[in-house]
């Protein structure tokens, strides 16, 4: 009788942890995608919906060589990062719904890192398969990044990243995510490269 349930007893841990273990890896599988762009302004100026130099208006030339003479364009976007949980009870997979808890990343244009920084609150990833939205508040002085170039090239490049998300711009991000569970924390081993026109991930 009592190695009966010791086996019984044994049994239950090996499933236990299994589960426990299958909805770590589950957890683990949230993707990333560059998203869209928002509110971003240069010297203060919205550049949003802005493609060329003649979009701008004589009074802000006026102001973005101003801030240029002087050695400094300051940038201010919100980076729409995109998670998509795949746990959504497809594919063996349990429905999952998984917490963004932390999310300390690295920003990069013209592969030189220019800020970075983490998320103020967790984000909810639900586990139907939609897509949820990480807003990154990012604000660097552009002139920094291209320090040789003509007032032209700080002017196009600020345009450019504008049209992040759809695969025309030279900036990168990386993020090591940590996600929360109610069996505790997944950190990402290693950090991701989360790239624009497909999810990234573990």
């Amino acid at each position: 009788m009592k190695k009966t349930a010791i086996i019984l007893i044994t049994l239950l841990f090996i499933f236990e942890g299994c589960g426990i273990y299958k909805t770590f890896v589950n957890l683990s599988r949230v993707k990333f995608k560059l998203g869209s762009v928002s509110n971003i302004s240069v010297a203060g100026i919205n550049i949003m919906g802005k493609n060329k130099l003649q979009d701008f208006s004589a009074g802000e030339v006026l102001s973005l060589t101003s801030a240029v003479s002087k050695g400094a364009l300051p940038i201010n976007l919100t980076l729409n990062v995109e998670a998509k949980n795949p746990n959504d009870g497809s594919g063996g997979y349990p429905s999952t719904n998984a917490v963004i808890k932390s999310f300390p990343y690295r920003f990069l244009v013209n592969d030189k890192q220019v800020v970075s920084g983490n998320i103020s609150s967790a984000v909810s990833v639900p586990g139907t398969g939609e897509t949820s939205i990480i807003q990154l508040n990012i604000g660097f002085d552009l002139y920094q990044v291209v320090q040789s170039g003509s007032y032209n090239d700080l002017v196009n490049l600020a345009m450019s990243l504008g049209g992040i998300g759809k695969g025309n711009s030279n900036v990168a991000l990386y993020a090591k995510p940590v996600v929360s569970t109610s069996i505790g924390d997944i950190s990402y081993p290693q950090e991701i490269r989360i790239v624009e026109l497909q999810f990234s991930g573990n």
